[in-house]
């Protein structure tokens, strides 16, 4: 079943039921798998039942709908080439050859979006049902084809969805995908058409999962009932755009400040100051200036902070964590973590004398990929067919997300750009307070149909903010009696509600924009396609066949009449409305910089110039740093990068917060052997975490402990990994520590999303305070028969004690057989049947462990969170560098595999290769792709 099934507190009503229910589907499902797997008398069906859904790669196959004949060419790794004659037909055959492929992995994407995951996997998935219905993805999709993409975006998704029916047509379910089998046994589902609509909506699921800093205006305000505002400042500073540079740094830009100086923008908050000061304004949590944003003066100036207890919202905020913790994922790690690199390098400055273009983003690892890689071919470039275009899209979605069409090229990094804002609201009856006013909800009634069990109807209302999230689970509607807001906030009443305003959830033109960039001929055309690309905002680079470089920050923008968005907002004061979205012409963009090169790495996009406040919660910039670094080493020795440049570059493994802390740890003066043993491996060590190393694999366990004595053990259980209890100190409490006040507090969340999660914030937060050996975070108490800790340095030795016994129970008393691969290992599960249920559907359906290098904000960024362990938790989910000077000469890999059937040849064909930081050959011309085609099918009309 999906992951996340969990029911929220306050709906345990028929939960045993659940249960019962959710066991006979599991055992029926074993059942039918064990057949598949050729257990007892079903071997010779199970050969059948698996190669059934295998997809046609030679031959013929007629397609009613087709206007011309469309040839499919697969290379050896199964990657498919489409030529066509007309945009219909090529779309129309994108669709057919997905669904070959990955129609189960569409299918449940779909579900999703929709709100209708019960359908497939019954009552265990009611709740998430419940949140996306609130939300709306499907319904705002339906806007968007109605009323706001072109028409000619229209036609292709219609012959897209075209083509997948096609494939659909006739079919049973253990046709089209081993997990039909399984679900068609246990709850008799059928998949049904695919529309135009369901590509639409997925993406929503993108923007979703790349929607910026939602997750850090939960966690400051929940840090509230343990930490004071000067606390919160400590752990949220400020960029440092004096070591980590803006993406935007010349060229274009200045231009724009020009304007904006000399025009209306003076009076625009310039340098986000004036929005970033106090900040919190009426929401009441007194985090006031923590230091995230504008000024960062983390001086609480807020007018907030009337009430000191804040258990109310403290129990509002907790409950929405776990509703976005349970909901599936869809392209990342439920918006935390995520990030991407992206570099391109001008052709003054590569072997070829053309530009070089890198891309790898950082998500979640899925099986099977979330992207898929593709070429689509008009046979003939005209106006009738204008395509002739390759890269990465998701299934489910026609065109190219990522890659390059004959002319140029184009990458992708989230912007990390804050386009979500809380909002708290007073209800009063069956309205809201809006000013001095009470408004009627939006009310609408949906309907969740449920495999195996009874339709489940709710009502979801919508504020002039948004949808109420908090409707969705009791835990947010009873509540306490108090909530620490502004002292002219309105009488909380039975609980204050909590909306969402979103831009993904008004009609966009995202769609439109895809079409546009796949054709896009010059620096012109692609500027025009990304001022579509409304949602998710994402960092593009750019780069032609003519030697030009670029990058474009696109996006719907939101611009605030008051608070800067880093928590939660009063919904009933009208100064913190919305008033607009920023200019297209005003977005930051570069063209042809003087250095030659531009690098995304979720830093920051531009300085604190910059007359908007796009967000309060940048990336740190490390990996972005180190990229530089890199490139400007080769430029000043006089070097010129090539394409394995670029490549090593991508996997680069070097860890900047050892080269922070090594030389300290070095100095620590251990008495105890055995810590002694291990503090040497620190000694000559380069600062590379490749997989085999055993002193990277001490140092990240150093490091997680740094964090755990310094930061962990001191924050709310709201943010602790789950399960793991701390003797603490009451929240109420007042005066000096009472040992027999204490109180034993466990952890909440799961380990891949507790904090400190050792990411480039934690590196930031660190480095400002290394210098100060007695500052107030190193000091710790005893535990487990240790000593207390006041200093720095004494922390960092009861650190290294601590991480020695932990490697010694992991890997063993002999440190010579520690490697970082045996602690960081990278787990391939299928998104629905191999993520939970028994063990035998996860060994058919799941690959690995394969052991990785890299690490947390690094260049190689194989993620892990330091608060719940070392596995890895996201990856670069495809790499590649685009040659400019010959297309064929591009190189590419993906995470996983073209197919999503398990047992196909390409499941996982490309998993070692990715492991090893390999590239595959990009085949483009004709001539090329020919070359390399295994497999030739013709689609006929």
């Amino acid at each position: 079943m999906p992951p996340n099934t969990t029911a929220s507190s306050g709906q345990q009503s028929g939960k045993s039921g659940r249960k019962k229910g959710r066991k006979v589907r599991l055992l029926l499902i074993i059942l039918v798998l064990a057949l598949i797997g050729g257990v007892g008398f079903g071997a010779f069906w199970s050969i059948s039942t698996v190669r059934a859904s295998f997809p046609q790669t030679k031959g013929s196959i007629t397609l009613e709908g087709l206007s011309g004949p469309v040839d499919v060419k697969r290379d050896g790794y199964g990657i498919p080439q489409v030529y066509a004659s007309s945009d219909e037909d090529l779309f129309m055959a994108q669709g057919f050859v997905q669904a070959q492929d990955r129609f189960y992995e569409m299918d449940v994407r779909r579900h999703m979006t929709a709100g209708r995951l019960s359908e497939m996997f019954g009552e265990g998935q009611v709740d998430n049902d419940e949140f996306l219905r609130t939300l709306g993805w499907h319904r705002v999709a339906e806007e968007e084809y109605k009323s706001t993409i072109s028409a000619e975006t229209k036609k292709y998704l219609d012959a897209y969805a075209k083509g997948v029916n096609a494939y659909l047509a006739g079919k049973d379910g253990e046709e089209i995908s081993l997990e039909y089998a399984a679900l068609g046994f246990a709850n008799d589902y059928k998949p049904e058409e695919w529309t135009p609509i369901d590509s639409l909506a997925w993406l929503k699921a993108m923007a979703w999962d790349l929607r910026g800093n939602m997750q850090d205006e939960i966690d400051r305000a929940l840090m509230t009932s343990r930490l004071g505002p000067k606390q919160i400042a400590d752990l949220y500073p400020q960029y440092p755009y004096d070591r980590n540079k803006a993406i935007v740094q010349e060229g274009t830009y200045d231009e724009l400040t020009k304007t904006w100086t000399d025009g209306s923008g003076t009076s625009q908050n310039a340098g986000g100051a004036a929005q970033g000061t106090g900040g919190t304004g009426g929401t009441g949590t007194n985090t006031g200036g923590t230091g995230t944003g504008g000024t960062g003066t983390g001086t609480g100036t807020g007018t907030a902070g009337a009430s000191s207890d804040s258990s109310a919202l403290q129990t509002q905020l907790t409950g929405l964590y776990d509703i976005l913790e349970d909901l599936p994922e869809a392209v990342g790690v439920n918006g935390n973590g995520i990030g991407s690199n992206s570099w391109v390098v001008a052709g003054s400055h590569t072997i070829t004398g053309k530009p070089l273009l890198a891309n790898d983003p950082h998500l979640s690892a899925s099986l099977p990929s979330v992207w898929y890689q593709m070429g689509l071919h008009c046979k003939s470039v005209s106006q009738k067919c204008q395509y002739d275009v390759a890269g990465y899209t998701f299934a489910g979605m026609p065109g190219v997300v990522i890659g390059h069409n004959r002319d140029v090229s184009w990458g992708m990094t989230n912007s990390g750009v804050d386009v979500t804002d809380l909002y708290l609201e007073k209800l009063t009856g069956d309205g809201y307070q809006y000013g001095s006013k009470v408004l009627p909800f939006e009310s609408r009634e949906e309907t969740i149909q449920v495999a195996g069990g009874s339709d489940k109807k709710i009502v979801v209302r919508t504020t002039n903010n948004g949808p109420l999230l908090s409707d969705r689970s009791n835990e947010l509607v009873q509540v306490g009696k108090k909530a620490a807001v502004d002292r002219d906030a309105p009488d909380r009443g039975d609980g204050y509600g909590i909306a969402l305003r979103w831009t993904a959830l008004e009609p966009g033109t995202t769609m439109d924009a895809v079409f546009a960039m796949n054709k896009a001929a010059d620096w012109n055309g692609f500027r025009k396609a990304a001022a579509l690309f409304d949602v998710p905002s994402q960092n593009l680079i750019y780069a032609d066949t003519k030697g030009h470089i670029g990058y474009q920050l696109p996006g719907k923008i939101p611009t605030r009449g008051k608070g800067d968005g880093s928590i939660p907002a009063p919904g009933w004061d009208t100064r913190y409305r919305w008033n607009g979205y920023i200019d297209q012409d005003e977005l930051p963009y570069e063209y042809d910089p003087d250095r030659g090169y531009i690098v995304t790495a979720n830093q920051a996009v531009v300085d604190e110039k910059y007359p908007y406040t796009l967000t309060t919660d940048w990336g740190y910039g490390t990996r972005a740093q180190r990229l530089t670094s890199l490139i400007e080493s080769k430029i000043k020795g006089g070097g010129k990068i090539s394409t394995e440049d670029m490549r090593q570059m991508q996997m680069d493994n070097s860890s900047e917060i050892a080269k922070l802390l090594v030389p300290l740890l070095l100095k620590i003066d251990v008495k105890d052997k055995h810590i002694r043993e291990a503090q040497k491996l620190l000694e000559g060590w380069d600062y590379t975490q490749d997989a085999d190393s055993a002193a990277a694999a001490y140092f990240n366990s150093v490091w997680r402990n740094i964090l755990k004595l310094a930061f962990g053990n001191k924050l709310p259980k709201e943010l602790r990994v789950k399960g793991q209890c701390l003797s603490v100190e009451p929240v109420d409490s007042t005066g000096p520590a009472d040992e027999d006040r204490r109180v034993r507090e466990c952890g909440k969340r799961d380990a891949d999303q507790a904090q400190p999660d050792g990411g480039d914030r934690w590196f930031e937060v660190v480095r400002r305070i290394i210098d100060d050996q007695d500052n107030a975070w190193w000091s710790t108490p005893a535990l487990r028969n240790q000593d207390a800790a006041d200093t720095r340095d004494e922390l960092f030795a009861r650190a290294m004690r601590d991480a020695r016994w932990e490697l010694t129970a992991k890997l063993g008393k002999d440190i010579d057989t520690w490697s970082w691969g045996r602690l960081h290992r990278l787990f391939l599960k299928n998104q629905t049947l191999g993520t939970e249920g028994p063990g035998f559907v996860k060994y058919m359906l799941n690959r690995g462990p394969w052991k990785l290098g890299g690490g947390e904000a690094t260049v190689n960024a194989t993620g892990w969170n330091a608060a719940g362990g070392y596995e890895v938790v996201w990856v670069p989910s495809m790499r590649m560098i685009v040659n400019l000077g010959d297309l064929d000469k591009s190189k590419w890999i993906n995470l996983t595999g073209a197919s999503g059937h398990a047992y196909n040849a390409h499941y996982t064909d490309q998993t070692d290769k990715w492991v090893k930081g390999e590239l595959l050959t990009w085949s483009f011309s004709n001539k090329a792709v020919q070359e390399s085609t295994s497999d030739t099918l013709l689609l006929k009309p």
